[in-house]
């Protein structure tokens, strides 16, 4: 890009980052609420660069191959993986969803898989955040190509939590017990610990990846100092990039540093293609007829050329995040005032201003509104799945930006909500807050119907 593209973008940027909570994503905001209302570029993103945008989401959209393939910059799929392409999970850059019943794939959801770490371990813990299951991984891959078999199926089924409000108001909320079956491989270790997770919308991330360290760290009050009963603390987690321990802002329980780590870590366990990033998929060293399949690997040595890595991240990067909807209506002001005396602005923060020096000028200098804190935080025993992820413990989670929330419908047609779908609609996902939560999610359930209603309407306006 020339110094004068580069310098009209720094102003349109600067001159635009006025606060302004009906556009959460600054500058960068479109006004889109349709169906592909999470799959548009930055708004100020110019012409030139909407074309590299363009470049990032077809290796985003179109499905990877087998090797050999005479599309040789998407081969190397497999042998073991969930999808073959990444908007498979992230359906219309958006939020997947938990497997009917029936269904023969989880597709946009997956199971991390892990064991307690043993003495001796604790270097592994540092640079990998757990210890893998020493035959299956640290994912379970569900898919194979032609000639390999599926690491296993993935079953769920739930079971019934009533819960009832103040007004007498049942609310049955749903539990998911997961269960891995038809496994190829013989047993999970005895002690092996299962996650489920949907993936979560791609809206944003650059804005996020833009918020300085400083910024997350000074909110960070891990032995609650101040006894308000929050005590969220950043997750400390290894870059493969820089070779450090550095902080994790980028999954359900913020376990990866950057985006492209992100990104790689994605190509490699959820389509089993190697980066410079990430060097290795998820076949283990039992499973030998996938550690001697066929690889796509170009001249570099790995699946994913950098330049390929660089465009998806550019096109992730730029995914902007839409416009509220009737954010002056007064029932959504009046949700807006309730959200923040039941304290849920506390975790969810509403704003930050991004960095000046951001990757990407566009993304600079931003008053951004995502409604998260970036920090872990202690969700209590509901939401716990009982897996530790660096410094992360078994019961903590990143809190999620609320952004985008009130158009999951729109763009993928369903509803459902949290780390594992569990969540059928808004007010469910907040009855199921508890540990540091617990004390908002009561007023919430002490709240008339009429309060409640405007809660959901405005969380729902973002």
């Amino acid at each position: 890009m020339n110094r004068f593209c580069l310098a009209i973008i720094t102003l349109c940027s600067c001159c635009a980052a006025l606060a302004d909570p009906a556009r959460p994503g600054g500058a960068a905001t479109v006004s889109d609420s349709g169906p592909n209302a999470f799959s548009l570029p930055s708004a100020n993103l110019l012409p030139s660069r909407k074309v590299d945008f363009s470049v990032g989401n077809s290796f985003f959209r179109n499905p990877w191959v087998t090797a050999p393939s005479s599309t040789t910059a998407r081969d190397g799929l497999g042998p073991l993986f969930n999808t073959n392409a990444c908007q498979n999970c992230h359906i219309k850059d958006g939020r997947g969803h938990p497997p009917a019943v029936d269904d023969g794939n989880a597709v946009s959801m997956l199971v991390r898989l892990s064991i307690p770490a043993q003495p001796g371990q604790e270097n592994l813990l540092q640079q990998d955040g757990v210890i893998a299951d020493p035959v299956y991984g640290g994912q379970l891959q569900d898919m194979a190509i032609p000639g390999h078999q599926p690491e296993g199926k993935v079953r769920i089924h739930y079971r019934d939590v009533p819960v009832t409000l103040a007004d007498g108001t049942v609310v049955t909320l749903r539990k998911p017990v997961v269960k891995i079956t038809d496994l190829a491989y013989g047993p999970m270790h005895p002690q092996v610990m299962l996650s489920a997770r949907v993936a979560p919308p791609m809206i944003g991330l650059g804005l996020l990846e833009a918020i300085a360290d400083q910024e997350l760290l000074a909110q960070e009050d891990a032995d609650d100092k101040n006894a308000d009963g929050i005590s969220g603390r950043a997750n400390r987690v290894w870059d493969n990039e820089q070779q450090k321990t550095v902080i994790g802002r980028f999954g359900w329980k913020a376990g990866q540093p950057t985006l492209n780590q992100q990104n790689a870590g994605a190509f490699a366990g959820d389509m089993g293609l190697t980066s410079r990033v990430h060097r290795a998929d998820d076949c283990t060293a039992l499973q030998l007829s996938c550690q001697q399949s066929v690889n796509g690997n170009d001249a570099e040595g790995y699946e994913v050329s950098d330049k390929i890595l660089a465009q998806v991240l550019f096109y992730s990067r730029n995914l902007a995040v839409p416009a509220r909807r009737n954010p002056g209506d007064p029932a959504v002001q009046r949700g807006e005032k309730l959200f923040a005396d039941a304290g849920c602005a506390a975790c969810h923060r509403p704003s930050f201003t991004t960095r000046s020096d951001a990757a990407e000028p566009e993304l600079a200098s931003q008053v951004v509104y995502p409604y998260t804190d970036l920090l872990l935080h202690d969700m209590g025993e509901g939401l716990a799945d009982h897996r530790p992820e660096f410094l992360a413990s078994g019961s903590e989670w990143r809190t999620p930006p609320l952004w985008g929330v009130g158009l999951t419908q729109a763009v993928n047609g369903h509803t459902q909500m949290l780390h594992d779908g569990r969540a059928r609609n808004v007010l469910e996902a907040i009855l199921w807050h508890g540990g540091e939560a617990e004390k908002s999610m009561s007023i919430v359930k002490t709240m008339p119907a009429a309060d409640r209603e405007a809660l959901v309407k405005f969380v729902e306006s973002l």
